[in-house]
C-alpha cells in the first residue's frame, strides 16, 4: 500500500541526574565530593534511506521513544549516555512540525540526517561544584527533560519529470512505452491509484526519472478524486508533461480543467516548464481536433501515439533538453538549528519570568527560562532547596508576586513545586 502522509509523535529521552557522594576510602582521608555528571538522553534521528519507497511503516509505529541517560555515580562515575534512536525513511520526505507547520527538513539525499528530537543534557554531579568556597557541596543538577513534537510526514517523490492529464489520457501506457515501469493499464478512469515511477534511459549515460501520477479532475486542488493527495508529488518535477487524449469530446477544455487545477493548487507549479502531448494519434480521423486544439493553445504540441511509439524519441530527447538547464525547484525554507546564540543588548530583553494569577489565593510562575532553571536543581537537599529560593531572590519572584496582588498564606506554583508567599 502507498502511504505518503503521516503523523507522529516523537520522545527524546531526559539527561540523567548528577549524583551526590562523597569519597570514602580507608587511606584517603577527607576524599571530598566524587558524585559524577548524568548521561545524555537519546536523541530521536530521521535518516533518509533508497531502500525505503512509502510510510507504510509508520502506519503502525506512530511513537518513538529514546531511553533516558544513567545517573552519574560515585567516585565521579559519569553515566551512560542513551543511544539515539535512528528513524529510516523513504529519500523524499518532508518533515513538518504539526504545532506550527514550520519545515524541519527535506530529507532528498541518501543517508541525510536531522535530528528532530534532542537528548537532554545530563545533570551535573556535586564534584562539579566543589570550589573554595565551598568544599563540601551537598547540590547537584537534575538531567534536562527530552523534547515531545508531533510532527508531518510528507512524501514528496524524487521524479524529475511529471505526467498529468485527465482520468484514462493515456498517460500509464506513455509511462510503460518511455521506460521499464509496469502501471496497471485499463480501459476505464482511475486506473492509476497510486504514483509510478520509472527510468528513462536518454543514452547509455542519461537518464531522468519519470512519475505517472492519478488523473486529475475538476476540483481536484480542494481534495476531490485523487487530486490533493498527489499533487504534491509534483512539487519536486522540474518539468510537466501535460497528456491530452484526442478521443475525448472537447480536449482544449479538458486541457484548461487540468491547467487550472495545478495553478489553483499553488506552489508555483503552473511556473514550471510545460511540454503538452496529443497522446492516442493512432487514428487519422484526430487530426481535424489536433488542428482545433492548435487554434485555441499556441504553444508547440507533440503528437504521440504510444502503440506505433510515434513520437516517443521527440519527447524523450524534449525532455532531456528542457532537463540540462532547469535546475530543482526548492520546496520552502527549512529552520536551521543554530547552537551559537547572539545577544543584541539594544534590542529589549524578553522577561525571564511571568506571574499568572490562576485564581483567588493561587499564582504560578511561567516562563522558558525560569522553568529550565527549576529542572536543573535538585530541591532533594537543604542545600539545594537553598540554591532555588536564592535564585527566585535573584530574580525579584517575591516582588513580582506583591505587584501581583499576592498576600501572606497564598499557594504559589513552578512547575510540580509549591511553596507559600510570606511577606
Amino acid at each position: 500500500m502507498f502511504i505518503d502522509r503521516v503523523i507522529v509523535e516523537v520522545r527524546s529521552g531526559k539527561g540523567g541526574d548528577g549524583m551526590i557522594a562523597f569519597l570514602h576510602e580507608k587511606y584517603v582521608a577527607k576524599g571530598g565530593p566524587s558524585g559524577g555528571n548524568g548521561g545524555r538522553g537519546a536523541s530521536i534521528i530521521f535518516r533518509a534511506n533508497k531502500s525505503i519507497n512509502t510510510l507504510y511503516n509508520f502506519r503502525h509505529s506512530k511513537v518513538f521513544i529514546g531511553q533516558d541517560g544513567e545517573k552519574g555515580g560515585t567516585k565521579n562515575k559519569y553515566g551512560r549516555g542513551a543511544n539515539d534512536v535512528i528513524v529510516d525513511v523513504p529519500l523524499g520526505t518532508i518533515v513538518y512540525d504539526e504545532k506550527d507547520g514550520h519545515l524541519i527538513a527535506d530529507l532528498s539525499t541518501n543517508g541525510e540526517s536531522v535530528v528532530v528530537a534532542k537528548g537532554g543534557r545530563g545533570g551535573r554531579g556535586n564534584a562539579a561544584f566543589k570550589s573554595d568556597k565551598n568544599r563540601v557541596p551537598r547540590i547537584a543538577e537534575n538531567g534536562l527533560p527530552g523534547e515531545t513534537k508531533r510532527l508531518i510526514l510528507e512524501l514528496k517523490l524524487l521524479a524529475d519529470v511529471g505526467l498529468v492529464g485527465l482520468p484514462n489520457a493515456g498517460k500509464s501506457t506513455l509511462l510503460s512505452v518511455v521506460s521499464n515501469a509496469n502501471p496497471e493499464i485499463a480501459d476505464y478512469p482511475f486506473t492509476t491509484i497510486e504514483p509510478n515511477l520509472g527510468v528513462v534511459n536518454v543514452s547509455k549515460y542519461e537518464s531522468f526519472v519519470m512519475a505517472d501520477l492519478p488523473g486529475l479532475i475538476e476540483g481536484a486542488h480542494t481534495g476531490k478524486g485523487l487530486g490533493l493527495t498527489f499533487l504534491r508529488h509534483l512539487e519536486r518535477c522540474r518539468l510537466i508533461v501535460h497528456v491530452v487524449s484526442l478521443e475525448e469530446e472537447n480536449p482544449y477544455e479538458n486541457f484548461k480543467i487540468v491547467q487550472n487545477e495545478i495553478k489553483s493548487y499553488g506552489m508555483g507549479l503552473d511556473k514550471r516548464p510545460l511540454i503538452v502531448v496529443a497522446s492516442k494519434m493512432d487514428d487519422d480521423s484526430y487530426e481535424d481536433k489536433f488542428k482545433e486544439f492548435k487554434k485555441h493553445y499556441k504553444g508547440e504540441v507533440i503528437k504521440l501515439c504510444s502503440i506505433t511509439h510515434r513520437g516517443v524519441d521527440e519527447l524523450i530527447n524534449k525532455c532531456r533538453e528542457i532537463l540540462e538547464v532547469t535546475p530543482p525547484f526548492p520546496l520552502g525554507e527549512v529552520s536551521e538549528q543554530k547552537d551559537i546564540k547572539v545577544y543584541d543588548a539594544y534590542k529589549e530583553a524578553k522577561p525571564i519570568f511571568e506571574i499568572v494569577k490562576e485564581k483567588d489565593h493561587v499564582f504560578r510562575i511561567v516562563g522558558e527560562s525560569i522553568e529550565r532553571t527549576y529542572s536543573l536543581i535538585n530541591i532533594s537537599t537543604d542545600e539545594g532547596l537553598m540554591r532555588l529560593i536564592n535564585y527566585l531572590r535573584k530574580i525579584d519572584v517575591e516582588k513580582a508576586l506583591k505587584e501581583k496582588g499576592a498576600v501572606d498564606g497564598d499557594s504559589v506554583f513552578l512547575c510540580d513545586f509549591e511553596f507559600e508567599y510570606l511577606e
